[in-house]
């Protein structure tokens, strides 16, 4: 009998990927298929290395390396405004964070870029910035602090912070267009080496997320004692989150790249963007 094709899959274990995750978890039983859990940010460096062959990673890790990369078709985790798990927490007006200390997340480039983007170019401020762990010693008395996925939940509410930018939101305010956090991508020597395989990883990904959304609600009160939230708390919020790349969302994921090529810091290589159709077979 032959040896099962192997193959790597990253997945991020936040709230906002369990219609997928839990599904993938439970049902998914192909042999040599390693489900591979880390933080966002993780994750992004072992698909860099090749520690990983494919996986959900934010789309900044993409457009960093795009000749590594072809991203699935019909596969992302956006939002088509307010998207719930990313916030800048600030105890002062927004408008008044010039000069002021921003402590940024090292979870996500992709929302560190886009806070940047809606700081400086949409209000025109230049704060202070660090990075570092939200909950690590003093970062927490930072004025203002950029938080995603799980840690931002457990942050919505707190009294610390009254003000608080749902970066979703301020997206589609002024751009008119949803925002891609995270694409799913897979190296291109994975794709040469087996394309019928990448394939069928293809497939099982969006027969989950299929899945996961006509069980969402029962999905949610599997997850929400995490945070802890309510599951209808959790539903509510899993509703905002879409996990399709049609093509208002490659239109978003596109401008934003474009903001990224003019502020200097990734390269004009990097669109357009390389989809890999579902049915597409890849020569090497």
């Amino acid at each position: 009998m032959a040896n099962p094709k192997k193959a790597r899959v990253g997945m991020v274990k936040y709230v906002n990927m369990a219609p997928i995750y839990e599904v993938w978890k439970r049902t998914t039983q192909e042999e040599g298929w390693e489900l591979v859990e880390a933080p966002p940010a993780a994750l992004n460096r072992m698909l860099a290395r090749g520690e990983i062959d494919m996986g959900f990673v934010s789309a900044y890790e993409y457009c960093a390396r795009p000749e590594n990369y072809r991203v699935l078709a019909d596969l992302s985790i956006s939002a088509n405004g307010p998207v719930g798990s990313v916030f800048l927490f600030s105890r002062l007006p927004v408008r008044e964070l010039s000069g002021r200390k921003v402590l940024l997340t090292s979870q996500s480039e992709t929302s560190v870029c886009l806070v940047k983007i809606i700081l400086e170019e949409f209000f025109q401020l230049r704060p202070e910035y660090s990075s570092g762990e939200i909950f690590d010693g003093d970062n927490i008395a930072h004025t203002a602090i950029l938080a995603i996925g799980d840690e931002a939940l457990r942050l919505v509410g707190d009294e610390r912070f009254p003000h608080c930018l749902d970066l979703g939101e301020i997206w589609k305010q002024h751009t008119g267009l949803p925002f891609v956090f995270s694409l799913c991508a897979v190296r291109e020597e994975f794709c040469a080496s087996d394309p019928q395989l990448v394939g069928r990883i293809h497939r099982e990904i969006l027969r989950c997320r299929d899945a996961g959304k006509a069980e969402l609600f029962s999905i949610c009160e599997l997850v929400a004692p995490r945070i802890p939230m309510s599951p209808q708390k959790c539903y509510d919020y899993l509703t905002a989150i879409e996990y399709d790349l049609a093509d208002k969302k490659i239109q978003g994921v596109t401008k934003f790249f474009q903001y990224l090529i003019d502020r200097g810091v990734v390269g004009k290589q990097v669109l357009p963007l390389k989809i890999l159709p579902l049915s597409e077979e890849i020569s090497g």
